[in-house]
Protein backbone atom coordinates (compact mmCIF):
# COMPACT_ATOMS: atom_id res chain seq x y z
CA UNK A 1 0.00 0.00 0.00
CA UNK A 2 1.22 3.09 -1.05
CA UNK A 3 1.92 6.05 1.36
CA UNK A 4 -0.71 8.31 -0.25
CA UNK A 5 -3.05 6.02 -0.38
CA UNK A 6 -2.81 5.37 3.17
CA UNK A 7 -3.08 9.09 4.30
CA UNK A 8 -6.43 8.98 2.20
CA UNK A 9 -7.86 6.44 4.45
CA UNK A 10 -6.87 8.33 7.68
CA UNK A 11 -8.48 11.57 6.35
CA UNK A 12 -12.07 9.55 5.55
CA UNK A 13 -14.48 11.68 3.52
CA UNK A 14 -14.33 14.73 5.24
CA UNK A 15 -13.39 17.35 3.32
CA UNK A 16 -11.80 19.08 6.01
CA UNK A 17 -9.97 16.30 6.91
CA UNK A 18 -7.59 16.81 3.87
CA UNK A 19 -3.88 17.23 4.81
CA UNK A 20 -0.56 17.83 3.52
CA UNK A 21 1.92 14.63 2.69
CA UNK A 22 4.33 16.80 4.98
CA UNK A 23 1.84 16.74 7.71
CA UNK A 24 0.73 13.16 7.58
CA UNK A 25 4.65 12.39 7.86
CA UNK A 26 4.79 14.67 10.82
CA UNK A 27 2.15 12.89 12.91
CA UNK A 28 3.61 9.95 12.03
CA UNK A 29 7.18 10.89 13.12
CA UNK A 30 5.40 12.18 16.36
CA UNK A 31 3.42 8.73 16.93
CA UNK A 32 6.53 7.02 16.60
CA UNK A 33 8.48 8.75 18.96
CA UNK A 34 5.41 8.88 21.68
CA UNK A 35 5.70 4.54 20.93
CA UNK A 36 9.40 5.38 21.41
CA UNK A 37 9.22 7.04 24.74
CA UNK A 38 6.65 4.41 26.23
CA UNK A 39 8.77 1.57 25.04
CA UNK A 40 11.63 2.93 26.94
CA UNK A 41 9.96 4.30 29.92
CA UNK A 42 8.64 0.57 30.33
CA UNK A 43 12.19 -1.21 29.82
CA UNK A 44 13.77 1.07 31.91
CA UNK A 45 11.12 -0.04 35.08
CA UNK A 46 11.48 -3.54 33.60
CA UNK A 47 15.56 -3.34 33.70
CA UNK A 48 15.15 -2.46 37.52
CA UNK A 49 13.82 -6.05 38.09
CA UNK A 50 16.07 -7.73 35.43
CA UNK A 51 16.89 -10.83 38.48
CA UNK A 52 13.52 -11.16 39.47
CA UNK A 53 12.49 -11.18 35.82
CA UNK A 54 15.30 -14.12 35.18
CA UNK A 55 14.04 -16.05 38.13
CA UNK A 56 10.29 -15.98 36.77
CA UNK A 57 11.09 -17.25 33.54
CA UNK A 58 13.15 -20.23 35.15
CA UNK A 59 10.29 -21.17 37.26
CA UNK A 60 9.34 -23.31 34.32
CA UNK A 61 13.13 -25.43 34.15
CA UNK A 62 13.26 -25.43 37.91
CA UNK A 63 10.04 -27.12 37.98
CA UNK A 64 11.28 -29.48 35.46
CA UNK A 65 14.08 -30.71 37.38
CA UNK A 66 16.02 -27.60 40.36
CA UNK A 67 19.07 -29.44 39.24
CA UNK A 68 19.19 -28.37 35.88
CA UNK A 69 18.46 -24.34 36.92
CA UNK A 70 22.51 -24.50 38.18
CA UNK A 71 23.42 -26.40 34.84
CA UNK A 72 22.86 -23.31 32.61
CA UNK A 73 25.78 -22.19 31.18
CA UNK A 74 26.85 -18.30 30.50
CA UNK A 75 29.24 -18.50 27.38
CA UNK A 76 30.09 -14.22 26.47
CA UNK A 77 31.69 -11.89 29.15
CA UNK A 78 28.17 -9.71 28.71
CA UNK A 79 25.79 -12.31 28.82
CA UNK A 80 24.42 -11.03 32.48
CA UNK A 81 23.99 -7.74 30.40
CA UNK A 82 23.05 -8.90 27.19
CA UNK A 83 20.17 -10.42 28.54
CA UNK A 84 19.00 -8.07 30.98
CA UNK A 85 18.66 -5.62 28.38
CA UNK A 86 16.74 -8.58 26.34
CA UNK A 87 14.03 -9.45 28.78
CA UNK A 88 13.78 -5.71 29.55
CA UNK A 89 12.79 -4.98 26.12
CA UNK A 90 10.44 -7.61 26.19
CA UNK A 91 8.73 -7.28 29.56
CA UNK A 92 8.51 -3.40 27.91
CA UNK A 93 6.71 -4.91 25.26
CA UNK A 94 4.43 -6.35 27.25
CA UNK A 95 4.09 -3.73 29.67
CA UNK A 96 3.99 -0.93 27.11
CA UNK A 97 1.43 -2.40 24.79
CA UNK A 98 -1.61 -0.61 25.66
CA UNK A 99 -0.57 2.76 24.82
CA UNK A 100 1.54 1.09 21.56
CA UNK A 101 -1.75 0.22 20.78
CA UNK A 102 -3.71 3.20 21.50
CA UNK A 103 -0.80 5.40 19.70
CA UNK A 104 -1.33 3.52 16.69
CA UNK A 105 -5.22 4.02 16.27
CA UNK A 106 -4.57 7.08 16.83
CA UNK A 107 -2.95 7.64 13.86
CA UNK A 108 -4.50 5.12 11.82
CA UNK A 109 -8.44 6.56 12.58
CA UNK A 110 -7.82 9.43 13.76
CA UNK A 111 -11.28 10.85 11.80
CA UNK A 112 -13.38 8.67 14.24
CA UNK A 113 -16.96 9.81 15.65
CA UNK A 114 -17.04 10.83 19.82
CA UNK A 115 -19.20 7.51 20.46
CA UNK A 116 -16.16 5.58 18.11
CA UNK A 117 -13.63 7.74 20.40
CA UNK A 118 -15.41 6.50 23.20
CA UNK A 119 -15.24 2.81 22.41
CA UNK A 120 -11.75 3.22 21.68
CA UNK A 121 -10.15 2.67 25.41
CA UNK A 122 -12.41 -0.87 26.41
CA UNK A 123 -11.17 -1.98 22.54
CA UNK A 124 -7.33 -1.04 24.09
CA UNK A 125 -8.00 -2.78 27.26
CA UNK A 126 -9.59 -6.06 25.21
CA UNK A 127 -6.20 -5.65 23.26
CA UNK A 128 -4.31 -5.71 25.84
CA UNK A 129 -5.93 -8.09 27.91
CA UNK A 130 -5.78 -10.73 24.61
CA UNK A 131 -1.96 -10.20 24.13
CA UNK A 132 -1.29 -10.86 28.76
CA UNK A 133 -3.97 -13.79 28.36
CA UNK A 134 -1.65 -14.78 25.62
CA UNK A 135 1.45 -14.53 27.24
CA UNK A 136 0.26 -15.90 30.43
CA UNK A 137 -1.45 -19.00 28.92
CA UNK A 138 2.42 -19.61 27.34
CA UNK A 139 3.89 -19.32 30.55
CA UNK A 140 1.49 -21.64 32.45
CA UNK A 141 0.04 -24.15 29.47
CA UNK A 142 2.91 -24.57 26.87
CA UNK A 143 6.28 -23.50 27.89
CA UNK A 144 6.41 -26.58 31.11
CA UNK A 145 5.33 -29.32 28.53
CA UNK A 146 7.42 -27.65 26.31
CA UNK A 147 10.66 -27.74 27.95
CA UNK A 148 9.64 -31.33 29.54
CA UNK A 149 9.35 -32.71 25.73
CA UNK A 150 12.80 -31.61 24.48
CA UNK A 151 14.88 -32.00 27.99
CA UNK A 152 13.56 -35.86 28.07
CA UNK A 153 14.03 -36.30 24.03
CA UNK A 154 17.64 -35.03 24.70
CA UNK A 155 18.16 -37.60 27.62
CA UNK A 156 16.46 -40.15 25.02
CA UNK A 157 20.00 -39.52 22.79
CA UNK A 158 21.60 -39.89 25.45
CA UNK A 159 23.24 -36.65 25.45
CA UNK A 160 23.08 -34.46 28.27
CA UNK A 161 20.70 -31.38 28.49
CA UNK A 162 23.04 -28.52 29.03
CA UNK A 163 21.48 -25.18 27.80
CA UNK A 164 22.90 -22.08 27.64
CA UNK A 165 21.39 -19.05 29.03
CA UNK A 166 20.87 -16.76 26.15
CA UNK A 167 19.67 -19.59 23.96
CA UNK A 168 17.18 -20.40 26.99
CA UNK A 169 15.87 -16.84 27.38
CA UNK A 170 15.49 -16.26 24.02
CA UNK A 171 13.70 -19.29 23.44
CA UNK A 172 10.99 -18.63 26.33
CA UNK A 173 11.03 -14.80 25.62
CA UNK A 174 10.36 -15.38 22.05
CA UNK A 175 7.91 -17.96 22.69
CA UNK A 176 5.73 -15.71 24.72
CA UNK A 177 5.67 -12.67 22.93
CA UNK A 178 4.49 -14.89 20.39
CA UNK A 179 1.36 -16.01 21.93
CA UNK A 180 0.68 -12.85 23.10
CA UNK A 181 0.80 -11.64 19.68
CA UNK A 182 -0.74 -14.54 18.39
CA UNK A 183 -3.92 -13.93 20.87
CA UNK A 184 -4.50 -10.51 19.25
CA UNK A 185 -6.58 -12.21 16.49
CA UNK A 186 -10.10 -11.32 17.61
CA UNK A 187 -8.59 -7.74 17.58
CA UNK A 188 -7.22 -7.66 14.33
CA UNK A 189 -10.60 -9.15 12.44
CA UNK A 190 -13.25 -6.92 14.71
CA UNK A 191 -11.34 -4.19 13.68
CA UNK A 192 -11.46 -4.97 9.82
CA UNK A 193 -15.17 -5.99 10.34
CA UNK A 194 -16.35 -2.36 12.41
CA UNK A 195 -14.52 -0.75 9.42
CA UNK A 196 -16.66 -3.04 6.84
CA UNK A 197 -13.13 -3.77 5.10
CA UNK A 198 -14.41 -7.78 5.29
CA UNK A 199 -17.91 -9.36 6.44
CA UNK A 200 -19.18 -11.93 8.85
CA UNK A 201 -20.36 -14.10 5.45
CA UNK A 202 -16.64 -13.79 4.48
CA UNK A 203 -15.38 -14.93 7.80
CA UNK A 204 -17.37 -18.17 6.94
CA UNK A 205 -16.98 -18.64 4.03
CA UNK A 206 -12.83 -18.93 4.17
CA UNK A 207 -13.03 -20.80 7.34
CA UNK A 208 -11.15 -24.01 5.77
CA UNK A 209 -8.52 -21.15 4.37
CA UNK A 210 -8.41 -19.55 8.10
CA UNK A 211 -7.08 -22.61 9.29
CA UNK A 212 -4.11 -23.17 6.82
CA UNK A 213 -3.74 -19.27 7.55
CA UNK A 214 -3.56 -20.05 11.36
CA UNK A 215 -1.72 -22.50 11.29
CA UNK A 216 1.09 -21.18 8.92
CA UNK A 217 1.59 -18.23 10.83
CA UNK A 218 2.06 -20.82 14.15
CA UNK A 219 5.13 -22.41 12.47
CA UNK A 220 6.46 -18.58 12.00
CA UNK A 221 5.37 -17.08 16.18
CA UNK A 222 6.57 -20.91 17.63
CA UNK A 223 9.80 -20.55 18.69
CA UNK A 224 10.55 -24.06 17.54
CA UNK A 225 8.72 -25.25 14.56
CA UNK A 226 7.70 -28.79 16.13
CA UNK A 227 4.16 -30.07 15.84
CA UNK A 228 3.60 -29.85 19.35
CA UNK A 229 4.42 -26.07 19.71
CA UNK A 230 2.76 -25.63 16.21
CA UNK A 231 -0.70 -27.13 17.24
CA UNK A 232 -0.57 -25.77 20.79
CA UNK A 233 -0.37 -22.12 19.17
CA UNK A 234 -2.48 -22.67 16.36
CA UNK A 235 -5.53 -24.19 18.21
CA UNK A 236 -6.48 -21.65 20.43
CA UNK A 237 -5.99 -19.31 17.44
CA UNK A 238 -8.41 -21.11 15.35
CA UNK A 239 -10.85 -21.01 18.83
CA UNK A 240 -10.34 -17.60 18.95
CA UNK A 241 -11.40 -17.08 15.25
CA UNK A 242 -14.74 -18.99 15.62
CA UNK A 243 -15.33 -16.69 18.40
CA UNK A 244 -14.69 -13.84 16.10
CA UNK A 245 -17.31 -14.83 13.79
CA UNK A 246 -20.07 -14.59 16.47
CA UNK A 247 -18.89 -11.19 17.96
CA UNK A 248 -18.18 -10.11 14.19
CA UNK A 249 -22.17 -10.75 13.29
CA UNK A 250 -23.31 -7.95 16.47
CA UNK A 251 -20.90 -5.62 15.32
CA UNK A 252 -21.93 -6.22 11.66
CA UNK A 253 -25.77 -6.00 12.80
CA UNK A 254 -24.83 -2.77 14.76
CA UNK A 255 -22.93 -1.15 11.96
CA UNK A 256 -26.21 -1.64 9.41
CA UNK A 257 -28.51 -0.17 12.45
CA UNK A 258 -26.66 3.13 12.31
CA UNK A 259 -25.96 3.25 8.18
CA UNK A 260 -29.39 2.79 8.16
CA UNK A 261 -30.61 5.24 10.98
CA UNK A 262 -28.02 7.90 9.21
CA UNK A 263 -30.04 7.20 5.39
CA UNK A 264 -33.44 7.64 7.32
CA UNK A 265 -32.16 10.93 9.36
CA UNK A 266 -33.15 8.80 12.60
CA UNK A 267 -31.42 9.79 15.64
CA UNK A 268 -29.38 6.90 17.41
CA UNK A 269 -30.48 5.67 20.40
CA UNK A 270 -27.44 4.18 21.88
Amino acid sequence: MKLSNFFKFREGDDPEAVKPFLDHLEDLRWVIIKMAVALGIAMLLSFGFRIQLAQILQRPLQALDPNVVKTLVAFGVADSMTISLQLAFYTGIVIAFPFLIYFAGTFILPALTPPEKKAMLPAVLVGFGLFLGGVVFCYFFVLPPTLRFFFHDAMAMHWTPTWNVREYFSFVTQCCVGFGIAFELPVVVLVLVRLGLISTQLLRRTRAYALVLIFCAAVFLAPTPDIVSMLVMGTPMYILYEICIVVAGFIEKKRKREEAALATGTPRTD
